[in-house]
């Protein structure tokens, strides 16, 4: 039987042309094992590719902006002058494509496409997870299973053919972490609901559920771009892999531990946590990134 989670959902589709289809979440949590990372031969996102949001449910100006903003502090062409950046962090990401071709390697230039507003659920409130590749493909969104594993997922469809090509895209899909489990995918933003209890640290931009969105779609994004179909850089199970991001759970910081994000830096007037600027004086919290280069999890701070 499919399990239905309530609306609020942002959907961040990036339109490539690859084939085959796989599945993959940022797991609310994960065995601590030795991090063998592995390629599979497969492909890897190269080339300028936009993200293109749709915003399913009720968000306000300013939260959309949270996340336009981050997607915007991706790119290394608009470099952000503050440091530790957003895009600073995102060139780890680099190192897997210098290990598939160390004298040629491929590039990725990610930009901000379209935002659609679905703000009166055109799809209904209750949505299954069958339904995913369909909606995304129609510009909506579909998920299952958020809160009972997961924060978000990603995963890859074929979609209309373009002048005779085959199309195909791969998708993103994070919840409200607010209003959906914020005690598991707002961490560290919100009290959590197992483990060491520390007190919550200070949303970057004073919103608990968009700061944890952001976290969720830097783990996911990270993951698609190196393991878009399954077959890139990945530990474990095909169907249960750790990736980019998800080798390296609850790390924000040095010296984290369960309970503990890291040493952190904090915002002399708000007292906001964070660990990477952004585009338009934003400041945000991304998680550490696995250095294929180390093999080991890389913080910015």
């Amino acid at each position: 039987m499919a399990s239905f989670v309530s609306p609020h959902l942002l959907l961040a589709v990036l339109f490539i042309s690859f084939f085959q289809f796989n599945l993959a979440a940022r797991r609310l949590a994960d065995t601590q094992q030795p991090l063998l990372f592995q390629y599979h031969n497969g492909p890897l996102l190269t080339g300028k590719i936009s993200i293109n949001l749709i915003w399913y449910g009720k968000f306000k100006p300013t939260q959309r902006a949270i996340i336009s903003d981050f997607i915007t502090s991706l790119s290394t062409s608009t470099p952000t002058t503050a440091q530790p950046s957003v895009a600073t962090w995102w060139k780890t990401t680099e190192k897997y494509y210098h290990l598939i071709n160390s004298k040629k390697p491929s590039t990725l230039l990610l930009s901000l496409g379209n935002q659609i507003l679905d703000e009166n659920y055109s799809l209904g409130k209750s949505l299954s997870n069958q339904q995913i590749e369909t909606l995304a493909s129609k510009a909506d969104v579909a998920v299952e299973g958020f809160c009972m594993s997961k924060c978000g997922t990603h995963g890859s469809s074929k979609g209309a053919s373009i002048q005779g090509k085959s199309n195909k895209f791969a998708y993103v899909w994070v919840g409200n972490s607010e209003t959906q489990c914020p005690g598991q995918c707002a961490w560290p933003f919100h009290q959590p609901i197992y483990g060491p209890q520390s007190p919550p640290l200070v949303a970057p931009n004073n919103d608990v559920g968009l700061d944890g969105m952001v976290i969720n779609l830097a783990s996911l994004l990270a993951g698609t771009t190196t393991n878009p179909f399954g077959n890139g850089y990945f530990q474990g199970p095909k169907d249960a892999p750790l990736e980019a991001a998800s080798a390296c759970p609850g790390v924000y910081g040095k010296g984290a531990y369960p309970g503990y994000a890291g040493d952190l830096l904090e915002d002399p007037t708000s007292g906001a946590s964070y660990n990477a600027n952004g585009a338009n004086g934003r400041k945000y919290l991304v998680p550490a990134l696995f250095d294929p280069s180390t093999q080991s999890c890389s913080t910015l701070v």
